[in-house]
């Protein structure tokens, strides 16, 4: 007897006809309905994670990046020849153009840093003090030029730059006065008294990251260098650069054109806890949503045991005509698999709409809820990102179809070896 293709025509009708026929007639049984929505809500919530999870580490990297130096080079602390101890950079000049000459090196600028107490009207809060000139200021892509910011960043020299979150919480203004209170500043023969300087408010920016934009201030170099007393000195450098994925390329050449005393910082160092948590999140959370998809899919086999029940007579007819062992597991397969690809297919679709409409299905659910739904202060964003990727999407069909089409071939194997002669006795 000639053998038939695999997956011919009349395999793909009669696995059509078994799938649409009516419950009473032997055809789907409703647990094939329930594994038709449940491998479609499991690929969706998959699909979902995955692009959540992405978004999250993309959004995430981004506001360092875009707020944050790529490295930070900071020196030891060092005694000069009179006992003084000393930290910081008397050269900085010269040191900026050494790391501008290094490939790949964007910018290279000289920061003055401290922590003051910042007034306005009767409350005050903490807050960090960077001092940077107006032309790297304008460099700093969440911060400077193109930014989400109000006021004018040319008045820079004239003022200072705050975060949108200092400026709400204390209710201040583009052309409003902020007082500054750092502890070590005037140098008196009694000790060192508080120095309390009033400042121009010329420029708010939002960074996207609630814990830079409620506690970052921005103020012209040579101000900051003589309000901390460092005159003549830099802190630190924050060194931005081409590449900053690969900031380990960096490291070396950056290093060398610091000097000595030169240490370095970077990015990945200072989020590398946070980033390997992500990984960690990422792993577990994907092999959780896996076993979803494989409770799903094993549904299949529970509804494709009744349609091999309720067509033994079917089986044992065919089987009698002529059709090989290997047809009568395709056929079933075909009936299992439709589920799978199926189902597949509907969360592949839920998922990318999730992925792509997140902004009103989320502000939705928070209308619902009544609000509060997400606190920026607690995650340091300002909304839930959601970041397609197509190899996430493919990752999720791939597990899905590949659990359908494996779990599916055990109840078609049964199909295949049922004896036409047993299956016929009692008809």
């Amino acid at each position: 007897m000639a053998s038939t293709a695999p997956f011919s025509r009349f395999e793909f009708m009669i696995a059509w006809r078994y799938l649409r026929a009516k419950r009473a007639e032997g055809g789907v049984s409703i647990m094939t309905w329930i594994s038709l929505i449940g491998i479609t809500l499991a690929v969706f919530a998959l699909i979902a994670t995955l692009a959540v999870r992405a978004g999250f580490r993309a959004e995430f990297v981004d506001t360092i990046l875009g707020a944050n130096a790529h490295v930070t080079v900071y020196s030891t602390e060092r005694i000069d020849e009179n006992g003084v101890k000393l930290r910081g950079f008397a050269d900085y000049d010269a040191m900026s153009a050494g790391f501008m000459a290094i490939d790949g090196v964007t910018r290279a600028a000289p920061l003055i840093k401290g922590q003051v107490m910042v007034t306005g009207g009767e409350k005050s809060l903490g807050a960090e003090v960077f001092g940077i000139t107006l032309a790297n200021l304008k460099t700093i892509p969440r911060v400077g030029l193109g930014a989400d910011a109000e006021g004018d960043i040319e008045a820079f020299d004239s003022g200072i730059a705050i975060g949108s979150v200092i400026a709400r919480e204390l209710g201040i203004g583009v052309g409003d006065r902020l007082r500054l209170v750092a502890p070590s500043g005037v140098k008196t023969a009694f000790g060192t008294s508080p120095r309390v300087n009033a400042y121009q408010v010329v420029y708010i920016f939002t960074a996207g990251r609630y814990d830079i934009d409620k506690t970052r201030i921005y103020m012209p170099f040579a101000e900051a260098q003589s309000y901390f007393n460092r005159e003549g000195f830099a802190d630190e450098f924050e060194v931005m650069v081409r590449d900053p994925e690969n900031i380990d390329n960096y490291e070396l050449p950056i290093m060398r054109a610091g000097g000595d005393a030169a240490l370095l910082w970077s990015w990945r160092q200072s989020a590398g806890n946070f980033l390997r948590a992500l990984d960690i999140e990422d792993n577990v959370m994907f092999i959780i949503l896996s076993i979803l998809v494989l409770i799903a899919a094993m549904n299949i086999v529970s509804g494709l045991i009744m349609l091999v029940k309720n067509k033994g007579r079917d089986i044992g007819i065919l089987r009698t005509m002529g059709l090989t062992e290997g047809s009568i597991l395709r056929i079933f397969f075909i009936c299992g698999a439709f589920t799978g690809v199926l189902g597949t297919l509907f969360g592949v679709v839920l998922g990318c709409l999730f992925a792509v409409y997140i902004d009103p299905i989320f502000s939705f659910v928070n209308y619902v809820a009544g609000g509060g739904v997400w606190d920026p202060s607690i995650r340091g964003i300002y909304a839930l990102p959601a970041k397609l990727q197509w190899g996430d999407v493919l990752s999720a069909v791939g597990l899905s179809l590949g659990l359908s089409f494996t779990v599916t071939l055990f109840p078609a194997r049964r199909a295949a070896r049922m004896n036409p002669v047993e299956a016929l006795r009692y008809e």
